[in-house]
């Protein structure tokens, strides 16, 4: 079996494959700081929790862009686990061909979303990945990755809504069923999300504009991805395990290379 894992800056996602099959998929907290014995006790006891015993896990693969916790978390999967994890890094097979400017500035989450929508969807395609930051990348039919716009994440706006304003409460992000609110809470749900939407739908369509491609498909993912994406046409494909399976892929294109 194979776990793969993503370090995010709120969460740390993992799944564990048998073969192609994604069995099932846990999250942690990542700000917690935690010694490597808590990092590989607390594996073992989800991989328990999901009736799968931790020597089933053969191989682990990991991308990150949290870096000051890996020394921990990879000597922990050492020691609990007893397989060296590969991790997601400059060097890594990915089959992506990094065209900006500095390549070393991308991260690795990012590169791992593109290779599941281009391996899976195929190129052109707009990779969104609604996270703690939300990130739009391109990456042509040629699999070369050209450009990628950030913006803040839906709850971090939502945060700094109600954290620098003294009379509004902390809300649910959800989309209400109208943007003619008549209400505080509404009322906020609204800016928040059908504001979000309109950033999404203008940036979609603003890379097409700009690389005269209407022909560019469009895949979501992240937590709050579905929100967005079942209410805006310019969204074709919401993937939720597309960073999962982006990791799977890549695992299987480094044992390739090595056996040749």
């Amino acid at each position: 079996m194979l776990l793969a894992v993503d370090v995010g800056n709120t969460n740390i996602t993992l799944g564990i494959f048998d073969g192609e099959t994604l069995l099932g998929t846990f999250r942690m907290m990542t700000k917690i700081a935690r010694t490597s014995d808590e990092y590989g006790i607390f594996l073992r006891q989800l991989l328990l929790a999901r009736g799968i015993e931790p020597e089933c896990v053969e191989d682990v693969i990991i991308s990150s862009v949290v870096p000051n916790m890996m020394h921990s978390f990879k000597n922990g999967i050492i020691k609990y686990l007893n397989t060296n994890p590969i991790i997601v890094g400059a060097g890594t097979k990915t089959g992506i061909k990094i065209a900006t400017a500095n390549p070393r500035e991308v991260g690795a989450d990012r590169i791992v979303d593109l290779v599941a929508a281009y391996e899976t969807y195929g190129g052109p395609v707009i990779v969104i990945d609604f996270g703690t930051a939300t990130t739009y990348d391109l990456v042509l039919e040629d699999g070369s990755f050209v450009a990628g716009i950030t913006s803040p994440g839906i709850r971090i706006c939502a945060n700094a809504l109600w954290s620098d304003t003294a009379a509004l409460p902390e809300v649910e992000i959800k989309k209400p069923n109208s943007i003619l609110a008549k209400d505080t809470i509404s009322s906020m749900q609204a800016g928040l999300v059908y504001g979000y939407i309109g950033q999404t739908e203008y940036i979609i369509r603003k890379i097409k504009e700009e690389t005269g491609r209407d022909d560019i498909k469009v895949v979501a993912t992240g937590g709050l991805g579905k929100i967005i994406a079942d209410a805006t046409e310019e969204i074709q494909f919401y993937d939720p395990a597309l960073t999962m399976n982006g990791l799977r892929i890549i695992y299987e294109k480094c044992k390739t290379s090595k056996k040749k």
